[in-house]
């Protein structure tokens, strides 16, 4: 006899808040999974179905609330100002800004229900007879959205297909999830495919592998720390295993792009690792454009000025300005969008709720701001964005500089930066240091969703302006109330 059963993966309901400001572009999840059961057991997934469905579902990343959210809202790159009832939302931005969320705040539910769901879903494909490619591929997604829990959590809950529909799902620690997650990468890397960077990369690949082994083990010190919350001790044999996974990548054909925003647009050459290839990335810019501008974005979010200074002005990073040559989005400029803002035939655009010329100022208050505070951001253009990118050479460059002065080769790791920093126009430094370096990444990778690990791991995350709660044990969220009710297994983190 073949029934049906609603297995409850690690929650029992999302709470989804009501954006005011915006529409989502992402489509809703839900945080349970239909599993059929034969008798009592397990019944396999179509894997070639399940895979599909598995990368469809990598378009959470893109999405402006939840996931992203948590990564960068959180941080002193972003802000998300209210401005009159708009962003409001019953005050979910303004709590992440300001380190004030609790065990129900609703993007901290949904960002653990989606990566939980996603990462079952890949034990369900595993458990379902695939090839030993497709079975590297399921290793590899479960991997991708475990590291998430585990570097937002610490906590894992891991639940095996063989499981009954009332057995609670098993918990694995943080220093656990770090092993398991480096089991599956490890397992998966011989039997994935080796493709070189392009746009339509869309699937798992040796390389991309790599980049989250390096990933790994840049930040062991602090998922296999004695304390989250630090002081961290960088190994140096992690460190010579980032260098190694990150030359692993640059091996198979991946380097810098000479233009820093053909990255982000759909004739990337040499950069892209993993992107995501179900939508597009218009969260990126409706998130953060005006009403008057086209596209007519949601006016939310911007930039702070103190990460905006530490731009050189000569920086190639710090942007490009618009075309303003009469074609469709012309109007808009790359990256730090400040001061006048002009249409696509250059003529000045004005507010409409403040009939004033339209110019987007440096200081930009958390509340009560009005609609032309902020440097708004745009990497990803609406005129030739490529697909949302989850992976770019950039940050594996990055991440071995950063191993190599961790790990002791300073020289190395100042030759490393200083090209970087030549290829994208700004003056070389003299010398590298921590304090440096954390703003050099700042400076290639910004507003791309990971900046909240890169200040936990530099022990700046509880610093940053705007931060009312500044407690060690912020640098984990808690774990939702709704988990917790559901799982006794699941201890809350401390603090909350």
């Amino acid at each position: 006899m073949k029934t049906s059963q609603i297995y409850k993966v690690m929650v029992t309901g999302v709470c989804m808040a009501t954006l005011s400001a915006c529409t989502d572009l992402v489509t809703d999840e839900k945080d349970s999974v239909v599993n059929k059961v034969v008798e009592g057991n397990f019944a396999p997934v179509n894997v070639v179905e399940a895979l599909s469905s598995a990368y469809k579902d990598l378009s959470t990343y893109s999405d402006q609330a939840g996931i992203y959210a948590l990564g960068e809202h959180t941080t002193a790159e972003m802000i998300p100002p209210t401005r009159g009832v708009d962003w409001g939302d019953n005050g979910v931005w303004r709590t992440l800004d300001q380190h004030t969320w609790d065990a129900s705040h609703s993007y901290i539910l949904s960002a653990w229900n989606a990566l939980n769901q996603r990462a079952y879903k890949a034990t369900e494909i595993i458990a379902s007879n695939p090839t030993a490619v497709q079975k590297a591929e399921a290793q590899f997604l479960r991997a991708y959205n475990m590291y998430w829990v585990m570097d937002y959590w610490g906590a894992v809950p891991v639940r095996e297909v063989t499981q009954g529909v009332n057995d609670l799902p098993k918990v694995l620690t943080r220093s656990e999830a770090f092993d398991y997650i480096i089991k599956d990468l490890e397992e998966a890397l011989p039997n994935l495919p080796k493709k070189g960077p392009s746009v339509t990369n869309g699937t798992a690949t040796k390389a991309a592998a790599n980049f989250l082994l390096a990933k790994m083990y840049l930040n062991k010190a602090v998922y296999k720390g004695a304390t989250p919350e630090g002081p961290y001790t960088f190994d140096k044999a992690d460190m010579d295993k980032v260098v190694a996974y990150v030359d692993a990548v640059t091996a198979d054909g991946y380097a810098l792009e000479k233009d820093y925003f053909s990255a982000f647009s759909s004739s990337a050459k040499t950069e892209p690792i993993l992107n995501v290839q179900e939508g597009t990335a218009q969260n990126r810019w409706m998130m953060t454009l005006h009403y008057g501008q086209n596209p007519s974005g949601w006016n939310g979010f911007a930039t702070l000025a103190d990460f905006y200074d530490t731009f050189e002005a000569k920086d190639t990073r710090i942007g490009k300005p618009a075309k303003k040559d009469g074609t469709q989005f012309s109007g808009i400029s790359y990256g730090f969008l400040i001061g006048q803002q002009y249409d696509e035939k250059g003529k000045v655009i004005i507010d409409t709720r403040t009939q004033k010329p339209l110019q987007f100022t440096k200081d930009v208050p958390l509340a009560g701001a009005a609609t032309d505070k902020g440097i708004r951001v745009i990497k990803y253009h609406p005129a030739n964005a490529g697909k949302y990118i989850l992976m770019r050479y950039a940050e594996a460059y990055l991440m071995k500089a950063e191993a190599q002065l961790r790990g002791g080769n300073a020289a190395g790791a100042l030759t490393q930066i200083n090209a970087l920093r030549t290829l994208r126009g700004a003056t070389a430094l003299a010398s590298l240091t921590e304090a440096n370096l954390f703003e050099e990444i700042g400076r290639e990778l910004y507003w791309e969703g990971g900046k909240r690990t890169t200040e936990i791991r530099f022990g700046k995350f509880t610093t940053g302006e705007g931060t009312s709660v500044k407690e060690a044990y912020t640098v984990l969220y808690p774990i939702p109330s709704a988990a917790l009710v559901s799982n006794a297994n699941l201890e809350q983190n401390p603090g909350y």
